[in-house]
């Protein structure tokens, strides 16, 4: 579902003629399976949220090859890549990324409006979602009046609307306790046995990195092991 080779990026930093260049990612190659759950773990700086970035298009890296879902991305267009992920690729962050003017409903329901879907449609697949999540009495709630764990699970159910075969989650328990954040990584192992849905997940935290089929742990920018779950 997804393969990186040899993908490397930096960033530089300073006025022009005194720029410095800092390598992030070095060379990295990786794949994920269909249908599995993987873990890339690091310490702050070791450039998992870079590689993140990059497998998402947000970042266009300097060197390598990206393939998602069977297409070579590496070198598609911004307008291009933001179709792609629509259609492609759903995500989680650590702190919800809902709008906070929008109810439940209006979150989760905002990726079928990007797609031009029909409002009868929309109310009927928003709805069964807000089901589907544990939320359908909490559809006419904004963010604010939500508990964390309800918010996240507002977010899943916006990364899950369009039915992407693939998510991306950042931290996704970074901002909650240990008893929603328990509730939340059944639930995460529930899509991916019930729904197949293949899980690349960035973390510092082992619990979360437990969870994966096989977790990668990147230091400096590169790969320097790789276990699988026993």
């Amino acid at each position: 579902m997804i393969k990186l080779t040899n993908v490397s990026h930096d960033f530089e930093i300073g006025k022009k003629g005194k720029k410095t260049i800092i390598p992030v990612l070095k060379n990295v190659s990786l794949h994920v399976n269909k249908g599995e759950i993987v873990t890339v773990v690091g310490r702050s700086g070791s450039g998992k949220s870079t590689l993140l970035n990059v497998i998402s298009g947000f970042i266009h890296p300097k060197q390598g090859e990206i393939m998602i879902d069977g297409l070579n991305v590496t070198g598609l267009s911004e307008a291009k890549f933001a179709e792609f992920r629509l259609e492609h690729l759903g995500f989680i962050f650590q702190s919800f990324q809902l709008i906070p003017s929008m109810t439940a409903y209006q979150n989760i329901e905002l990726p079928l409006v990007l797609k031009g879907i029909s409002e009868k449609e929309r109310g009927k697949m928003t709805t069964e979602m807000l089901e589907k999540v544990g939320l359908g009495e909490f559809g006419e709630h904004y963010p604010s009046e939500l508990s964390g764990g309800q918010q996240q699970r507002v977010s899943i159910a916006r990364a899950l609307i369009v039915n992407p075969p693939i998510i991306l989650a950042d931290e996704p328990t970074g901002s909650l306790d240990s008893e929603t954040e328990e509730e939340l990584l059944g639930f995460i192992k529930q899509l991916n046995k019930e729904l197949g849905i293949t899980f690349l997940i960035i973390t510092h935290d082992e619990k979360v990195a437990r969870i994966g089929h096989r977790t990668i742990e990147i230091a400096d920018g590169k790969i320097v092991k790789e276990a699988v779950a026993v």
